[in-house]
């Protein structure tokens, strides 16, 4: 939204500017810093992969590498400028381009206020809303996320043939003997450990997956599938990465996962007593897998507790 916003600015401010129908506003994401593709967003797209000139992906490109601001010129004589946004660790996220009248000093300085409030705004809101070591979403915005989640999946029940197969899943993962990283290696590694388990986090998941730090070695994910066996998979690729990457000085770090399906009338107290009865069923179960909590159910393997107030009906 804040970014559908900023484009929206920005397009307005130079159409006023130069009394002229601006040129598209287009936000840039690098998908892929090995082999280079860039993902476009623009007003009234969704993120898409998109083509560009070798000199137009070359100059993003530098923009993302350098954090430095980028110009290029077109046939046309039109100034191109590439600007680097940052997000909440200081890290380049993004690339936003600009198509404008050339030498043109007051849109330059102007855009620049512009880029530098929106920065600083959202600087505010990451600092509110994200973990401050792993930068993912804090435990506090989790209800306000998954209340949306909540109401989404109410109001689909009205009207199932948009998506008849699609659900949600909320998962919670804890990594596997992570007091013992501290106690062998010190805080300062076992910070390390979790701030690399994020970054396997976000480079696994997609990035429309909301992903939490609930404190200490405690994460959540929110899922959406098109298929509901897909979960059991995803969840499956994400233990198998970590189990398979070396942290440096600790080596080899498991993780245990219990997940739930997210039911119409859920609240988040259910689900998250529900997603930690399959984690702990992981944890007393070797560790290092991940649990389903409707298939435990299923197999007997759990007895369903519901919960109304604070009285347990079995």
């Amino acid at each position: 939204m804040l970014e559908i916003a900023l484009i929206k600015t920005l397009t307005e401010l130079i159409a006023s500017l130069h009394g002229e129908e601006a040129k598209p506003v287009v936000i840039y994401y690098l998908n892929d810093e090995k082999q280079p593709q860039l993902s476009a967003f623009t007003v009234d797209d969704n993120k898409t992969e998109t083509s560009v000139s070798s000199a137009l992906q070359a100059t993003i490109i530098n923009s993302f590498q350098s954090g430095e601001i980028y110009r290029l010129k077109n046939t046309n004589n039109a100034n191109h400028k590439f600007y680097p946004l940052k997000n909440a660790n200081g890290q380049i996220a993004s690339v936003i381009g600009i198509a404008y009248p050339p030498s043109d000093i007051h849109s330059d300085i102007t855009i620049s206020m512009v880029l530098q409030i929106y920065q600083n705004y959202t600087n505010l809101i990451n600092d509110n809303e994200c973990d401050t070591l792993t930068g993912l979403l804090n435990r506090k915005t989790f209800e306000y996320k998954i209340n949306k989640v909540l109401a989404h999946t109410q109001s689909s029940t009205k009207r199932r043939e948009d998506k008849p197969d699609q659900a949600y899943f909320l998962a919670i993962f804890d990594i596997d003997h992570f007091k013992r990283v501290n106690d062998v290696f010190g805080h300062l590694i076992g910070d390390e450990v979790l701030l690399m388990f994020a970054q396997l986090m976000r480079q696994c998941f997609r990035e429309s997956d909301p992903l939490f730090r609930f404190g200490g070695e405690e994460f959540v994910g929110v899922f959406e599938c098109s298929r509901e066996e897909d979960i059991k998979m995803i969840l499956e690729r994400f233990r198998l990465k970590v189990a398979q990457f070396s942290f440096p000085q600790v080596d080899k770090v498991t993780v245990s996962a219990g997940c739930t399906r997210i039911s119409d009338f859920d609240t988040s107290s259910q689900l998250i007593d529900r997603a930690d009865s399959a984690l702990y069923f992981a944890k007393n179960h070797g560790r290092n897998r991940i649990a389903i909590y409707e298939q435990l159910i299923m197999d007997g393997e759990l007895h369903e507790v519901k919960k109304e107030g604070d009285i347990e009906f079995f």
